[in-house]
């Protein structure tokens, strides 16, 4: 029998999405027992982070779904840009893991790595006749339904409340995050080019702290994310990666950041980029305060209302970098979303006044 471990090795990738039946036969066979599939085709698909194709199936025997929705790393630039930032794999590995994901997110059917060609596949379930609302960032998210969003990583934290290695064995693969100089020197540069794209939609204070400056302070705040009992992140939580079920259930896609840290990473990450400005500042307190009352963790863990403000504001110091570094090429997101993301990530950069809460929590780290 295939364990979850070495099924992630066991189908060569196949080029251009040119799936064979019985390739993805015995892919679609693990979640429907005697389905037997006749034809695979490609209904429609996109570049850009990675590439995407949504495969049409159909059936000799058996039943299961009339479509899957399949991803890979893309080009090579592409893979070896997610190689050196330590994000290459980790979708497919937690796909293949076996290990429940306790939120709304795509049903996973199969994932796999491939080392050699520096590349990852994960097949998973296509959300749409399931008539979800897929959220991007020219849109603003309600507060309501980030509420939604906020019970639902708070579920995820709480699982997964205190993850090591031990405790859950199939994940120990899963670092906690770290700055790594290869990762710190890659940002620098991309964020230097994104800034110069994205100035229209930067404050001057912004501005001035150039390339160096910012990726200083993502630098110093994820140094903060050891700090405290650590969980599980979805890792890339922002509102172009999330859903609403037509119940209700707020969900999540894309797994391929995940990592160990501090609950905030996620929390504030998720918020400031789903919220309108004009939101953000009525209700983050609010929001923080629902997030930290729908844990469900031991009460001596439970964070207090100021440890979790603090934290909180020093999350945009990661959205503002990575967004400017996401803009430093057309060929990874559009102009449109990263524009409104940066937008937002700065503005709450300087409303929260991120550098002096990072410096609260760096001290904090070093007691």
């Amino acid at each position: 029998m295939m364990t979850p471990h070495n099924r992630a090795h066991s189908l060569r990738i196949p080029k251009d999405w040119q799936f064979t039946p019985e390739q993805m036969t015995s892919i679609i066979a693990r979640r429907h027992p005697g389905a037997q599939i006749s034809r695979v085709t490609i209904l429609d698909g996109s570049d850009g982070t990675s590439s995407r194709a949504r495969l049409g199936l159909e059936y000799s025997q058996g039943q299961g779904p009339n479509a899957v929705f399949a991803k890979t790393q893309g080009d090579i630039w592409h893979r070896l840009l997610h190689f050196m930032t330590g994000n290459l794999y980790r979708e497919a590995r937690l796909y293949a893991s076996g290990v429940n994901i306790p939120i709304e997110h795509p049903a996973e059917y199969y994932g796999q790595v491939d080392r050699l060609r520096l590349n990852e596949l994960v097949v998973m379930e296509d959300l749409t006749p399931r008539g979800v609302t897929l959220y991007d960032a020219t849109k603003y998210v309600s507060v309501d339904e980030v509420a939604s969003g906020l019970r639902a990583l708070a579920r995820l934290h709480s699982i997964f409340w205190r993850f090591t290695e031990q405790t859950y064995p199939a994940l120990s693969w899963v670092e906690t995050w770290n700055a790594t100089l290869r990762f710190r020197i890659i940002l620098r540069a991309a964020c230097g080019k994104g800034m110069s794209n994205m100035k229209d939609s930067l404050p001057d204070e912004v501005m001035k702290l150039g390339a160096a400056g910012i990726e200083k302070a993502w630098t110093a705040y994820i140094r903060t994310l050891s700090k405290g009992p650590l969980t599980l992140l979805h890792g890339d939580a922002h509102v172009g990666n999330t859903y609403m079920v037509p119940n209700g259930d707020f969900g999540f896609l894309d797994w391929a950041c995940v990592r160990r840290g501090n609950w905030a990473f996620d929390v504030g990450y998720f918020l400031v980029g789903a919220l309108s400005v004009s939101d953000r500042r009525e209700h983050e307190r609010e929001l923080i305060e629902l997030y930290r009352q729908a844990l469900e963790i031991p009460q001596a863990d439970l964070p207090s209302r100021e440890e979790a403000w603090l934290r909180y504001r020093g999350t945009p110091a990661y959205g503002l970098a990575v967004w400017l570094g996401t803009a430093n090429s057309v060929n990874y997101q559009s102009h449109s979303i990263c524009s409104k993301l940066v937008n937002r990530y700065a503005t709450a950069f300087l409303d929260l006044d991120t550098p002096s809460a990072i410096a609260k929590l760096g001290q904090a780290r070093q007691q």
